[in-house]
């Protein structure tokens, strides 16, 4: 039986540890690279662990705020922030170089990515960076997002992103995190959301309204305390649908 294959991502090397049960489950990475979280060491070992498992690799830069793991919006000039997600994405790179390994794709956190979606300048300010860091590089973005949009004119490669263990608003924005049910932790949920978007490209939004979306990666976050759990639910029942991760 020849499986339908889909690319599940996952944030990682945010300092919760368990990239080791993670990797095997999942077919990209985007590690966290000083911005919000990570530091040399932390980039290291898991690009170490994303080769072992043959799991595709990114950068994962974030607005320069560890005291708030990247969640708020920064008062940053854009030249200041594109020379750190410069930075942050050649940590990256200058490591991947060592192992004779390539960027996949770059994906921004929280509110970078946030922002991004939205404000063109922002937008473009992200797009710059990637462009001076990498080549032939992904970018990973939401459906019908500003970002995507530039990038896509630009010539810069889009994957579109869809979290499948995130509450979406009606515009297509995500939940934030201080209402308790932005987060799913929920196996079951989870992987009805997932099926929903393959089958018939749509998400159930909090407010039980049914909206398009397009994606060709799929994530869930490292930093969810059920990611795990989730996962292996997932690797366990997609085969029943016909479906892998790969």
């Amino acid at each position: 039986m020849n499986l339908y294959t889909i690319d599940v991502n996952c944030d990682v090397g945010e300092g919760v540890g368990n990239e080791l049960e993670l990797m095997p489950m999942i077919s990209s990475c985007s590690i966290a690279c000083g911005g919000h979280a990570g530091n040399a060491e932390t980039i290291k070992e898991t690009i170490r662990l994303a080769l072992l498992y043959r799991v595709n690799i990114g950068a994962h830069p974030s607005y320069p705020d560890r005291e708030n793991f990247g969640r708020k919006e920064m008062d940053i000039s854009l030249d200041k922030l594109q020379q750190s997600i410069e930075d942050q994405i050649s940590s990256v790179q200058n490591e991947l170089r060592k192992s004779v390994a390539t960027m996949n794709h770059v994906k921004a956190h929280g509110a970078l990515y946030n922002k991004a979606a939205v404000d063109s300048k922002t937008a473009q300010c992200l797009l710059d960076a990637v462009k001076n860091t990498t080549k032939d590089a992904w970018l990973y973005a939401p459906y019908g997002s500003v970002l995507a949009k530039i990038a896509l004119e630009q010539g810069v490669k889009v994957y579109f992103e869809a979290f499948i263990d995130r509450r979406y608003n009606d515009d297509l924005t995500l939940v934030s995190r201080d209402n308790p049910k932005a987060v799913i932790m929920d196996s079951k949920k989870v992987l009805k959301q997932l099926l929903r978007m393959l089958a018939k490209h749509k998400v159930k939004t909090i407010k039980g309204k049914k909206v398009v979306v397009k994606a060709n990666t799929f994530c869930i976050h490292g930093d969810n305390s059920n990611a795990v759990r989730i996962l292996k639910y997932l690797s366990k029942k997609l085969p029943n649908y016909g479906i892998k991760i790969t």
